[in-house]
């Protein structure tokens, strides 16, 4: 969420900023704050003539109870208070207005993301692995032929269970996909990260405090009953563990790692990606997360960045990384790189992580606080977040690099002890 203070005090530079993400208006919402400061003042000036007359009468009653003036003290007070009585739920509906307004502008992007219209404008940072790639005459099948042929993935029974867009894992599919979990946490456990494990059915406040709500409601799966919804990702019940909580700076920063499965409408992407395991509505996914102090933010996420790229070195996997426009930018995101790892089917690098630095955005709406010693008021942590990684993009890669010349595929030196096996 936005900062209403920054907007009043700033709502040129606010705007300019929302501009390069895109068509945002500020007006509405300054208008409304306008008005909700005007009853504020209104209210101020007639909760204190209130308290006057309350004194005078008093003081009054002391002297005279028949004075005359005060039955016209009393009208009067009774009409401020019918004024009042007028004013307080208008107050808060637009209260409520102007913090549902907030809730849809999304984050700044810093001053260090590139400005650009388009995903065109990201900017390629470097590359890793280029010894890896394979020759561009090389026979290759797509991961969900060889992944078919293998036995280990099955997509058309799938559809009987559920729909189309999920895929069931048989014999060393499933355990592959339990390999690479394990060895991602162990990974990111060993790098100071705390693995935890959270409800994987999530409240409407938690998925708002993280930002996919309201904006992303059409993307989410939920169970209308219960106001319960299927997490999306684990940086969203992530960011709740902490929410309307006030830390000590000594707490900061915070590392979590996750495993959960993840589940997504994909709503708009019809006709992309509708074979594989690329965007499925259900995949599984380690996630990093950071609740850190404002002052570190810059370099913890360049080191949220360094152990996301951890796991695709170990695993040799050929990738680059991507610095986003404030055009592709996520909605909670103030700066953000992708990790993309090398597919030959598309014949292009795809998306395997993104790493975000959110800034104290989701920290404002789930209000989480921390507090150093010795100094007055608290201030709001900054989140941060990235994939550490993408377990099913993981896998598509390992089926398609790994892949054999006899239609086996070879397991990646690393995740071996993991599988318990060299070949499929």
């Amino acid at each position: 969420m936005l900062d209403l203070k920054l907007i009043r005090e700033n709502p040129a530079f606010v705007q300019e900023r929302l501009q390069r993400r895109g068509n945002y208006d500020l007006q509405p919402l300054l208008a409304l704050d306008q008005q909700q400061r005007d009853l504020e003042h209104q209210r101020t000036q007639l909760q204190t003539r209130s308290n006057e007359i309350g004194k005078l009468v008093g003081q009054k009653l002391k002297v005279d109870r028949h004075d005359p003036a005060i039955s016209a003290l009393r009208e009067e007070g009774n009409a401020i208070k019918l004024q009042l009585g007028d004013l307080e739920p208008r107050e808060k509906e637009i209260k409520a207005q102007i913090e549902s307004l907030l809730l849809t502008f999304p984050n700044l992007p810093s001053d260090t993301t590139p400005q650009g219209t388009s995903e065109d404008d990201n900017v390629e940072v470097r590359r890793w692995g280029d010894e890896y790639l394979p020759p561009a005459d090389a026979d290759i099948l797509p991961h969900w032929e060889i992944g078919e042929q293998l036995g280990i993935l099955n997509f058309e029974r799938s559809v009987r269970i559920a729909q189309s867009r999920f895929v069931t894992l048989i014999g060393a599919g499933a355990a592959l996909e339990r390999a690479l979990i394990s060895f991602m946490l162990d990974r990111q456990i060993a790098a100071g990260y705390t693995e935890v494990l959270p409800p994987l059915l999530i409240n409407s406040q938690t998925l708002t405090a993280s930002g996919q709500l309201p904006k992303f409601a059409d993307e989410s799966f939920k169970c209308d009953r219960d106001d319960l919804w299927l997490t999306p990702t684990a940086e969203v019940p992530i960011t709740s563990l902490y929410r309307d909580e006030i830390l000590s700076s000594e707490d900061l920063p915070i590392y979590h790692c996750a495993y959960t499965p993840c589940f997504r409408r994909e709503a708009g992407s019809y006709g992309r990606d509708t074979r594989g395991l690329i965007r499925l509505h259900q995949f599984s996914k380690v996630e990093l997360y950071k609740l850190v102090h404002p002052d570190t933010s810059a370099d913890e996420h360049e080191g949220i960045v360094a152990h996301a790229e951890a796991i695709l070195q170990a695993l040799k996997l050929p990738y680059r990384v991507i610095e986003l426009c404030t055009a592709d930018l996520g909605f909670s995101a103030n700066k953000c790189y992708d990790l993309e790892v090398w597919l030959p089917s598309a014949g292009k690098y795809r998306e395997i992580s993104s790493c975000s630095n959110c800034g104290d955005f989701q920290a404002r709406r789930g209000n989480i606080r921390f507090k150093e010693p010795g100094k007055k008021g608290t201030r709001y942590v900054h989140t941060l977040n990235g994939s550490g990684l993408a377990v099913g993009r993981t896998m598509a890669a390992i089926l398609e690099l790994y892949q054999q010349p006899d239609r086996t595929v070879r397991i990646p030196d690393a995740l071996q002890p993991y599988l318990g096996r060299d070949i499929l």
